[in-house]
């Protein structure tokens, strides 16, 4: 065990007392200094997290970090306890990582709010709470951070609450991922009950073992269960429709949810779980269907979104059901490896969308913009290789992390690969058009919009140069033997027990991957310069027809959701209201109240004051009395 791994608990620590630091004292901190602790807080998580990194490349099996003993109840013991391996250490990195460039960025794009010191209270209890999700021992501890997350986002996306559509945003956002969380509820409690644990040194060793003989369908419905909270946290079908609306929070807040903290949580639990779903395959081919469905529903909807972070959300909706598909094939290390090079395109993408918006003074709509590649340069080089990335350009990150993923389909099901092969032109196309909108033309915005453009300050472009560098370099911790590279990421996630995913042996795949790489080049060229056409906003008359406008309002998903879900729950809940809550409980208490009332009414009427009518009463009491005992006397004789 290494120093730094000893020192595993500090990683979580640091962002918790940077939010307890800034959230107690948000109303005297100034604002400048907020920014400086929440950042400096995250710094020293990805400092200790760099060093743990190092000493699990060298470490021969994970290790387990006990704080204290959190439940015991009998013969269940739950501790609060840290692992560390491969995989956690991984997620601290892009955690931590990207956290902090977003920390950074966040001290100049919210430097004018008021409630900045408590914004950034809010980003290190996000933070703390992702790392307590993907250190957790046991599903426990994950599920502490799994709900804790899902708080923060609550906060983030409703920051700006006297806009009441942020906080229904929000509130959306709580409640479909409650939705989820049940799933992930009732999976832990189906492991406790046939397992009697929730470690998962302990449940996965006893499922590899097989010491516990348990139905098929037992493995299956406890990974479709815990897929369930996975549905939720990482937004596919049909829990998705919230992570769009998250837009409402800062851009910051949906670079951080969308990128590499929150959406990426049920990709982690479920290759954490990998040991249960090679049981279940039931479980298996839902993922991949739920995954492969949900890329292309979420890559045709954004084809017509204008609203320039409304596309940004529905590719990572995408993106996401790409790293499903991958998970659902077996290849997990490929879905993580897509999990940490869309962390740095996506988050690129977001905080460049930022600098657009910033420039642009709070304008998000693409119609409304071009021809800002002049004002903005070091925002669109930035940009333009976030797009490429995120397209899957040749030797991009996101080139090789795709075609591993599209690899695996094919070998695992053609139907699925033909499928992502196709949203994968859908991403290009989308992205191509969101870059020629914002980037190329003529500027369609106001005078007053177009005499404030100017670059963003450094705070801001140098988040957007780091992440543009790890979205060119960052995949080359995975290039194929084919290409001349080697699979360190396989070797270093199969120390923590994930098996990777090869295609060198098979000849066939190799084929397909040199038609992809040529594919992919031809299909951008073409994009390239047929998007203009396709999309241009002068043949745009202010509203799509036909089916341009099904696309625009996204299938009508949250149309129908309203009308099947939302209005029937709405009426049911009035007709409790009227006839259950107001003439059922209320009727009854309020009934005993009236029927008290009336009678006291009624016998208060006997104290009149007449001492005649007392004595009386008293006479006739007591003749009452003799004859009840003259009577009772006689029954019992």
């Amino acid at each position: 065990m290494g120093s730094f791994t000893q020192l595993v608990y500090l990683v979580p620590l640091f962002p918790l007392l940077g939010f307890l630091i800034n959230g107690l004292g948000w109303k005297k901190i100034p604002k400048s200094a907020g920014g400086i602790i929440g950042s400096l807080a995250v710094l020293a998580s990805l400092v200790i997290s760099i060093g743990i990194f190092f000493e699990v490349r060298t470490a021969a099996a994970p290790v387990t970090i006990t704080l204290f003993n959190f439940i015991q109840s009998g013969k269940l013991q739950i501790p609060f306890a840290f692992q560390v391996d491969a995989l956690s250490s991984l997620f601290l990195l892009i955690i931590t990582g990207i956290g902090f460039l977003i920390h950074v960025y966040s001290t100049s794009y919210m430097h004018e709010d008021k409630g900045m010191t408590k914004f950034f209270a809010y980003l290190n209890l996000f933070v703390f709470s992702m790392l307590l999700l993907v250190l957790g021992a046991n599903y426990l501890i994950m599920f502490i951070g799994w709900e804790g997350v899902g708080l923060c986002s609550y906060l983030l996306i409703g920051f700006w609450f006297k806009n009441r559509d942020y906080t229904n945003a929000a509130k959306k956002a709580f409640i479909m991922n409650r939705i989820g969380d049940l799933g992930f509820l009732v999976g832990m409690l189906m492991i406790l009950l046939n397992y009697g644990t929730l470690s998962y040194q302990e449940f996965f060793g006893t499922l590899k073992s097989g010491a516990v003989l348990v139905p098929t369908t037992t493995y299956n419905w406890i990974a479709i269960c815990l897929f369930i909270g996975a549905m939720g946290k990482s937004a596919q079908i049909p829990l998705y429709t919230w992570l769009p609306d998250a837009m409402a929070g800062p851009t910051p807040v949906s670079a951080l949810i969308h990128a590499a903290t929150m959406v990426t949580a049920g990709v982690y639990m479920i290759a954490r779980s990998n040991v249960l779903y090679d049981l279940a395959p039931m479980a298996q081919n839902l993922v991949a269907i739920i995954g492969v469905a949900t890329a292309l529903l979420a890559a045709t909807i954004a084809l017509y979104q204008n609203d320039i972070k409304k596309v940004l959300a529905y590719s990572t909706v995408s993106q996401l059901g790409f790293m499903f598909l991958a998970l659902g094939v077996g290849a997990y290390t490929t879905g993580v490896f897509h999990v940490m090079t869309h962390a740095f395109f996506k988050a690129l993408l977001f905080l460049g969308a930022g600098s657009v918006i910033h420039a642009m003074g709070g304008e998000q709509d693409i119609t409304r913009m071009g021809g800002l590649s002049k004002k903005l340069p070091i925002t669109f080089i930035t940009f333009l290789i976030g797009v490429l990335a995120i397209s899957g350009f040749p030797f991009t990150s996101g080139f090789i992390s795709k075609d591993e993923i599209l690899l695996a389909a094919y070998a695992h099901n053609p139907i699925y690969f033909w499928v992502a092969t196709f949203t994968a032109v859908l991403t290009a196309v989308y992205m191509f058009r969101l870059l020629f909108l914002v980037f190329f033309g003529g500027f369609r915005g106001t005078e007053h919009q177009a005499h404030h453009l100017h670059e963003s300050p450094w705070a801001i472009t140098l988040p957007l140069i780091i992440l543009a560098a790890l979205s060119l370099i960052g995949g080359f911790v995975q290039i194929p033997a084919l290409y001349g590279g080697h699979d360190f990421l396989n070797d270093f996630l199969a120390k923590a027990g994930i098996p990777a995913f090869s295609n060198e042996s098979d000849p066939a795949l190799h084929t397909k991957e040199y038609m992809m790489l040529g594919g992919t080049i031809i299909g951008l060229l073409i994009i390239f310069f047929a998007t203009r056409k396709l999309f241009a906003v002068k043949q745009f008359g202010g509203e799509y027809k036909g089916f341009r406008k099904v696309l625009a309002n996204k299938w009508y998903v949250d149309e129908i959701y309203d009308a099947i879900i939302v209005r029937p729950l709405d009426m049911f809940s009035d007709l409790l209201d009227r006839f259950a809550e107001r003439m059922g409980i209320d009727g009854v208490v309020n009934g005993v109240g009236k029927t008290v009332r009336w009678g006291s009414d009624r016998i208060r009427l006997l104290q009149n004051g007449q001492v005649g009518f007392y004595i009386f009463v008293m006479v006739l009491g007591m003749v009452l009395l003799f004859a009840l005992g003259f009577f009772w006397i006689k029954i019992t004789i």
